[in-house]
Parts: structure tokens; sequence; C-alpha cells
């Protein structure tokens, strides 16, 4: 059998590069100026400044980039979850057979559902106090075991434990979990309360303090540290706990619910532990410090004391000074006593001359004092002796018309015209018959004396009296 040559055919062949340039030209033509709406996910901001992220939906992913130059002018901080509306064209990248969008401008256009979700709860964990920050507890300054919940196969361990090595080995326990995917945020809250469950002095050591780490990653790569459950076991933890999930950007609510967020992986192992080799070098700079302080102090003192013995008099001339100066005030002494007495005596003089002028002043005020009560007193008994007779008559004369206003009162000038006063035995005047009682003692009373009485029979009853005949006299009223 013999190769037979394959058919004439009418289709244009095309190479690789051909037909890719044919797509890439008709993409741009088509889309050219396109606005695009949709959550960023995946955003990585590159050394270069080149800005590398995926506008999603429920439905598709549109890879874009913006370049260093138009990111400067974008105005708004990109990040995952943002929903934004992207202006800009689309571009194939022939070497992967992609096709991508190029963006130039970028605004905000709301919220993104998933950031939504997570902000709705993070308020409802945070009502319930779980991040209250008189929940979190210090971290230990030099803890002896360290739990760490992460990936077994990731570089998330291999730099805790080279960090570690380098500022301080300890005791790394290592619980492996999942973090990312179906049964990731399970996982990771077991193995928190799994090493919250471990009793002290066990076979296995109680760490001092844990580390839930994590790698950078999307927004949708970070949402198992980000589910109720993890939260929760990191807020019940009474172990100390770090969150080191994602990068110095990345923000999970497990963040909120740890006792201290550390950036990255690597910052997580450096606040777990102090530097060895900075606490030598610290103990040993304290030490010199306090001998280099004991030395000084040492001579200082002995400096002091040396100057303070140069600065001390001689012994023997201090006491001959004091000799000097006990001569000279005894000396002094002698001289100054006469004259003291001298003074002393001239001011006793001078004031026995006040004394007597004053005894003087004052007798001469006294006497005439004296005289002027004399003459004071005089001219009062004058007038007394002149008033006495006068009011004396004055009392009489009132006494005496009293006595007759008094006389002409009193009852008894009516018993000596012939009336009588009966009383009881009690002494109580009886003023009407049916007041005597027979066989009661009566006292009657006449103008010259009293006589016994006793009531026999009944009383009769009053006759009523006429009046006397008006004769024109006036009467006496008594």
């Amino acid at each position: 059998m013999t190769d037979q040559p394959p058919p004439p055919s009418n289709v244009p062949e095309y190479t690789v590069s051909e037909l890719s340039g044919s797509l890439r030209r008709t993409v741009e033509e088509t889309f050219g100026f396109v606005r695009v709406r949709g959550e960023i996910s995946g955003f990585k901001r590159h050394s270069s400044g080149h800005l590398y992220f995926a506008l999603k939906d429920a439905d598709a992913v549109l890879d874009s980039v913006c370049w260093r130059g138009q990111a400067q002018r974008l105005g708004i901080d990109a990040a995952d979850g943002m929903e934004v509306v992207a202006t800009g064209r689309l571009t194939t990248y022939p070497g992967r057979s992609k096709y991508q969008m190029v963006v130039e401008r970028m605004e905000l256009a709301g919220q993104g559902a998933l950031l939504k979700m997570l902000e709705d709860r993070k308020k409802r964990l945070a009502a319930e106090g779980l991040f209250a920050a008189e929940r979190k507890r210090p971290i230990p300054f030099l803890p002896e075991v360290i739990g760490v919940v992460t990936s077994p196969t990731g570089a998330v361990i291999r730099d805790i434990l080279h960090r570690l090595a380098e500022r301080f080995p300890r005791r790394v326990l290592l619980w492996p979990v999942a973090v990312q995917g179906e049964g990731a945020a399970a996982q990771v809250a077991a193995a928190i309360r799994g090493f919250n469950a471990l009793a002290p002095g066990g076979a296995v050591p109680r760490p001092d303090v844990l580390i839930v780490a994590r790698g950078g990653g999307s927004l949708e790569d970070l949402m198992a540290f980000n589910e109720e459950i993890v939260v929760r076991a990191a807020a019940e933890s009474t172990i100390p706990l770090i969150s080191a999930v994602g990068h110095e950007t990345d923000t999970t609510l497990i963040d909120f619910a740890a006792d201290l967020r550390a950036p990255t992986p690597t910052a997580a192992a450096e606040k777990a532990v102090p530097v060895r080799s900075e606490l030598v070098a610290g103990v040993a700079e304290q030490g010199a410090r306090l001998v280099g302080a004991m030395m000084r102090g040492l001579e200082d003192r002995r400096s002091v004391l040396a100057h303070t013995f140069r600065a001390l008099p001689s012994p023997r001339r201090v006491i001959e000074d004091c000799a000097r100066r006990l001569d000279e005030r005894a000396e002094r002494l002698a001289n100054t006593l006469p004259a003291l007495v001298e003074r002393r005596r001239i001011d006793i003089d001078r004031l026995a001359t006040r004394l007597d002028h004053a005894i003087k002043t004052v007798r001469a005020a006294e006497l005439a004092l004296l005289e002027r009560r004399r003459l004071q007193l005089d001219q009062a008994g004058g007038r007394l002796s002149q008033a006495m007779p006068r009011l004396l008559g004055e009392l009489a004369v009132r006494v005496d018309n009293t006595g007759k206003l008094l006389e002409s009162f009193s009852y008894r000038s009516v018993l000596e015209r012939g009336y009588a006063v009966i009383r009881d035995a009690h002494g109580h005047p009886v003023v009407s018959a049916a007041a005597a009682r027979p066989g009661e003692a009566l006292a009657i009373e006449f103008g010259d004396g009293t006589v016994g009485a006793v009531v026999s029979g009944t009383p009769a009853a009053p006759k009523p009296r006429k009046p006397a005949p008006f004769d024109g006299r006036q009467g006496s009223l008594l």
C-alpha cells in the first residue's frame, strides 16, 4: 500500500499563534470598553504594584488585572468580598489560552453577600459578649508547651517551628487539622477544645498557649475561621489563644474572639516567646549595670568620705579657738555686769518716779469723785426727807377712803338694822326655806351675836309678797 495524500480541502489552516492573535483582536475589538459588576475574590497586590484578582458572581468568574499606573488612581482600597463595578477592556493571554479584563477604573457597587453575612454574624456574636475586652487573657511570657492548630503539610507549621527555634526553643504540640474546605471548621473547633480538655500533669502535657494558624488566601479559603463553631471554641478556651490566620490584611472572626491577633503565623511565634539571646544579653547587661552601679556608688562614697576628712578642721585647733572665745566671753562678762546693773538701777528709778506721779494722779481723781458722790448723796437725802411725809400722808388718805368703802359694802351693817344670816353645819348660807331640811342644825347670826337652831316641821309654801305702797320717798339701798 502506498500513502495517499489527503484530499484537498477549502478550509484554511491556522497556526496556533495565528488563531490566538485572531481571537485576541476579535475580543479586544468587540469588548474594547466594558463595565462589569461582580465581587472581588482572590485579591493580591504584587510587589511591582500590579493588582491581580477575579470578579465573580453566582455562575462565573472573570480574571482581572489592574496595572500599577491605574492602580494608583483607583481611589478605593480593593479587598476580597467587595462588590464593585469595574470599567476596562477584555483581552486574551495567548500563553495560557485565557482571557482577562484589564481594569482601568473601579467603583463600589455595594457590599457583597458574603461580607454582609460575616458582618451580621460579627454583630450578633459581639452582642453576646464573645469579643469583650475583659474576656481577654494575657499571653504567658515564656510558655513551656505551645499547642499549634494548623495543617501538618503546609508551610505554616515549618515557619512557626523555625521561628521558635530561632527565638527560644520550646516544646510544640501539633494538632493536625484541615484549614480549608468542608469539615475544616469542625476540626479546628475540636482541636481547640481538645487542647483545653487535657489535664495538667497528664501523659500529654497541657499547653500554656495555643496558636491557631493558616496561610493567606481568598475570603472563601478563610471561611472556616469565620464559622460560628470556631469563634465560640476560641472564646471558650481557658488556655490563652493567639490567632494567626492569613496575612496582615486578612481579618477573620476568630481574630476578635482570640486573646491576641498576630498578622502572620511567623508573627504568632514571635509573640508566643521572647528572644532567648536578647534575654541572655539583657540579663548580662543588667548584671554589668548592677556591678557598675555598685562600683560607682562605692567610689562616690569613698570620694565623699575623703572630701569630708579634708573639710574637717583639726580637733586641737577647734579646742584652741573655743578656749579663746571662752576667755573673750568671760572678760566681756566681767566688764558688762556692773554696767548692766547700773542701767537696771536707773530704769528702776525712772519707773518709781513715774509710779509716784501716777499714784498722785489717781488719788486726786478718786478724791474728786468721792466729793461728787457725797454731794449727790446729800441732795438725794434732802429730797427724800421732804418727799417721805408727803407720801405717807397720801397713803393714809387712800387707806382711810378704802376702809370707808369696805365698811359700806359689809353685810354687818345690814345685821345691825335687824336682819340675820342663817348658815348650815358647813357654814354655807341658807337662802331659802326649801333648802332647810327637818332636823338640820342651823346657826343664826344677828348683829350682836350667833345662836343655834334646829329645823322642825315641813316648810310652808312661800306667799307672794305685795309690793309696798310708794310713799314718794327713796329708801336705803341696804
